[in-house]
């Protein structure tokens, strides 16, 4: 099997080919923010023992070598860099990336805005010129390629400048995945503009600014209804004809409660996987949450490593 072909996302109910194939990669260095509990401690010590990262573990030693005790672990190889708390430890792990130590960070046992707010800091953060943003990769019974839904955990009423960026920085991720053709899908509540719906109006200036070149990489649709954006017999009986209806790939949703909203009905009545990863910061930030399975975090890891082996390869383009 080439690289090319065993990088590509895997099929529903198969994000072990993603983690598989990620192996040969090299291996990605991580800040693992605050990883004082059994959960996120092992999600980290597991994606290590699997060659995925390199972990540096940022936080209260005392708190860390506690849960490392209750794993039964021995983390005495590990790099721990001392912080007295959660909001410490992210000021720490971004000062990590700022002087080339890790290529990622890894949400460990705090809340996102605590990590995400040394991450946006103005003066201190990782910010760059494209919004930040997340994405969940999401493995779907049933639906016949991966869906990338964004943005739903960072973004709560983005503007269509943000949308902008929101939408560049999926297709984005879909390259770095090897995904070969990205279709990325505009929702609202109906497939037609309807200037009493904002989100119809933005969707159609969003597939018209890719017209223009100001989005690249990838087909656009939108509006679209999410029925006639992933299936195509819905699309087919709405008269919809395009690259995207009825087979996208990337679903950009209204808002952050619609994109949460839909992301977690996949999961817990479709029994999808999710893995989250934030974009648009120097560095791929790898999310995860208490709610997911072991499987999906070890994937979150492998979605990131793959984000940096892209960008490793980005650097090399432009440097030659």
């Amino acid at each position: 099997m080439t690289l090319a072909a065993a990088t590509t996302v895997p099929p529903p109910d198969n994000y072990q080919r993603l983690i598989e194939a990620t192996r040969v990669l090299p291996t990605l260095s991580v800040a693992v923010i605050h990883p004082v509990d059994g959960v996120s401690l092992g999600a980290a010590l597991e994606a290590a023992d699997m060659g995925l990262i390199t972990p540096t573990l940022v936080g209260p030693r005392s708190k860390i070598l506690a849960a490392a005790k209750e794993l039964g672990r021995d983390i005495s190889a590990l790099p721990i860099v001392e912080a007295p708390h959660s909001h410490a430890a992210a000021e720490a792990g971004v000062e990590l990336v700022k002087t080339g130590q890790v290529e990622a960070l890894m949400k460990g046992s705090l809340h996102t805005d605590e990590l995400m707010g040394a991450v946006v800091a103005k003066a201190t953060g990782l910010r760059t010129a494209r919004r930040i943003s997340h994405c969940f990769v999401m493995d779907v019974p049933g639906y016949p390629h991966p869906l990338i839904i964004t943005d739903a955990a960072i973004n709560i009423a983005p503007t269509l400048a943000e949308k902008r960026d929101i939408t560049q920085n999926a297709i984005d991720l879909a390259h770095a995945l090897r995904i070969p053709e990205v279709r990325v899908a505009i929702l609202s509540a109906m497939e037609t503009v309807n200037p009493d719906v904002p989100s119809t109006v933005e969707a159609a200036a969003l597939c018209k600014m890719a017209d223009r070149g100001q989005i690249t990489g990838a087909h656009l649709d939108g509006p679209l209804a999410l029925d006639n954006a992933i299936d195509l017999e819905a699309a087919r009986i709405k008269g919809i004809h395009s690259a995207v209806a009825g087979q996208a790939n990337i679903l950009v949703v209204p808002d952050l409660e619609a994109g949460n909203m839909l992301a977690k009905s996949l999961s817990f009545l479709a029994h999808a996987r999710s893995a989250g990863i934030v974009l648009g910061a120097r560095v791929p930030i790898i999310l995860t949450s208490r709610a997911d399975s072991r499987i999906a975090r070890l994937a979150s890891c492998a979605v990131a490593s793959m984000l940096a082996q892209a960008r490793r390869d980005n650097l090399i383009k432009a440097i030659g």
